[in-house]
């Protein structure tokens, strides 16, 4: 273990940590009054997809796209106990899933793949690990205002990274669902993570209950959103 030179020229190192660390914890305590109550966006009905969705899937992805669709559907269908045991549940099970980079998988600079999508084509990048994580939480009747789909800025790798976020209860410290990191750890853990914004179903708008109304990522964020919806309602009729 390195011993920490009490050297002044440390100091600003120092104050940019700790400007971060600041920055960070407003950001967590921001974040939760901005998360409000909103519609669900998926139904709390029995899942199962039907045998047209599943041969229209293996026909886009393949073969394999059957057995990885019907462990999702299993999953949905069997996993019980507390919100802690779901989370964990549902992230083991999108973490094994390889990270692809969406112009090599989709063609595309950024492409939000529906959960459908994702585990079907085995991979996807950071946002659909984030959003098939998001979905099938809410599926398992985890209320959608307890989760965020959250932008980051992920410190050692220099680059902007998606994670999900879990609120235990209002005014609770998040917990952080993250492909990179397998456990889900408090977000005052997460030292490595730098956020930026977030959102859900219900708040894509940044500060709009402080009467600003900016949204946030921009326009083409709230256009993505909305195609995934309608991709995702396609699939299933």
């Amino acid at each position: 273990m390195r011993r920490r030179s009490s050297s002044p020229l440390l100091a600003p190192s120092l104050c940019t940590r700790l400007f971060f660390l600041v920055k960070k914890t407003l950001f967590w305590s921001l974040l939760l009054l901005l998360v409000v109550p909103g519609s669900q966006v998926l139904t709390k009905e029995a899942f199962v997809i039907s045998e047209q969705t599943m041969s229209r899937m293996t026909q886009r992805f393949g073969t394999d796209a059957r057995k990885r669709l019907l462990a999702w559907q299993n999953l949905i269908q069997t996993a019980e106990g507390s919100d802690r045991v779901k989370l964990e549940k549902v992230n083991r099970f999108m973490n094994t899933m390889p990270f692809i980079d969406d112009a090599i998988h989709w063609g595309q600079d950024d492409y939000w793949a529906t959960p459908m999508e994702f585990i079907a084509s085995n991979g996807g990048d950071c946002e659909d690990f984030a959003i098939a994580k998001f979905f099938t939480l809410i599926k398992l009747g985890i209320p959608e205002d307890r989760l965020t789909l959250t932008y980051v800025k992920a410190l050692r790798l220099n680059q902007a990274h998606m994670v999900l976020t879990y609120y235990p209860a209002p005014g609770a410290e998040p917990l952080v669902l993250d492909n990179l990191v397998g456990a889900i750890l408090p977000s005052s853990q997460r030292t490595d993570l730098l956020p930026v914004y977030s959102m859900n179903g219900s708040g894509l708008w940044l500060a709009k209950q402080r009467g600003k109304g900016q949204l946030i990522g921009g326009s083409d964020r709230l256009k993505r959103w909305n195609d995934l919806l309608d991709r995702m309602s396609d699939e299933t009729e």
